[in-house]
């Protein structure tokens, strides 16, 4: 995973009207992130995945909601396959494992709130 370094910092992103789909760009054969906030309260990170790009299972302490933005994924929450679309969204439950696959390459938003 790359980091998104050519895009303005997070402290010049407040009072500006923003497209999320424009503030990260696809990298062929990578996943790249760009973290927006991140307070102790709760992040959210952009992401942009490459064809047949993904993350494997895994699991993490708080709910997330994932919201696609462009393209086409498979969410796999505890091995429940879920297709998902740009302009749908799906709520990964806290301690579930759950994993994301490229159908077509997409770009997505990341919130978890930290309770």
């Amino acid at each position: 995973m790359t980091k998104d370094n050519g895009q303005p910092g997070k402290d010049e992103l407040p009072a500006k009207v923003h497209r999320l789909i424009d503030m990260i760009d696809y990298q062929a054969g990578s996943v790249v992130s760009r973290t927006i906030i991140d307070q102790k309260t709760g992040t959210l990170t952009l992401f942009a995945f490459g064809q047949e790009q993904g993350l494997s299972e895994h699991t993490a302490p708080f709910d997330a909601l994932v919201y696609l933005l462009d393209g086409e994924a498979e969410v796999t929450i505890s091995g429940k396959p879920l297709r998902v679309t740009a302009g749908e969204m799906v709520i990964m439950p806290a301690n579930e494992p759950h994993a994301l696959k490229a159908l077509t390459r997409f770009k997505m938003m990341l919130v978890m709130i930290r309770s």
